[in-house]
């Protein structure tokens, strides 16, 4: 599958009705889960999805990971989009409260978030998912979009389950 998300085009930026979003996004799960099918490598897993979300996500300007690298330290992992913040303590930002907190972070206005960290100005909403290895928080899915309220609960519903299938075989990272 090295032609990438089999997908109609949308230019970058794009924020699509959500009804539009989520037909696309359930288009794109099934080449998604196939292309990271068996694979046991934790960051093989992280920069295929990252680049295949990026394709099937229009609406974000940052798509990738973040990796534990300490007891309290995110680092940048495999990502799409601008340059990303290189480390995150868990005490800042919506990566941080995501992975000190294990459960997924929907922020509508980041402007509204206490802590949030700006890595790139032009972002407006973001979306961050816990990566479970083994039932331990070892990183975060973040997304974020230069919209206001760029992704829904429903596209984060279908990402958890994505992350949960998609990690099932890594043992670690």
């Amino acid at each position: 599958m090295s032609e990438g998300i089999l997908l109609p085009k949308v230019a970058r930026g794009t924020l699509l009705p959500e009804a539009a979003r989520l037909a696309r996004l359930q288009e794109a799960l099934p080449q998604i889960k196939a292309a990271v099918a068996g694979e046991t490598d934790a960051v093989a897993v992280e920069a295929t999805l990252a680049c295949l979300l990026w394709d099937t996500l229009s609406q974000a300007n940052w798509c990738g990971f973040y990796r534990r690298v300490g007891d309290r330290m995110l680092a940048v992992g495999p990502y799409q989009g601008g340059m990303g913040c290189l480390r995150i303590p868990y005490e800042r930002g919506v990566c941080g409260a995501c992975a000190r907190t294990g459960e997924t972070q929907r922020v509508p206005d980041v402007h509204a978030f206490p802590g949030h960290i700006a890595c790139d100005g032009a972002t407006r909403s973001e979306l961050v998912l816990p990566l479970r290895i083994a039932g331990v928080v070892v990183g975060v899915l973040d997304l974020d979009s230069p919209h206001l309220d760029g992704f829904s609960e429903a596209e984060a519903r279908i990402l958890e389950e994505l992350l949960i299938r998609a990690f099932a075989q890594v043992a670690t990272v």
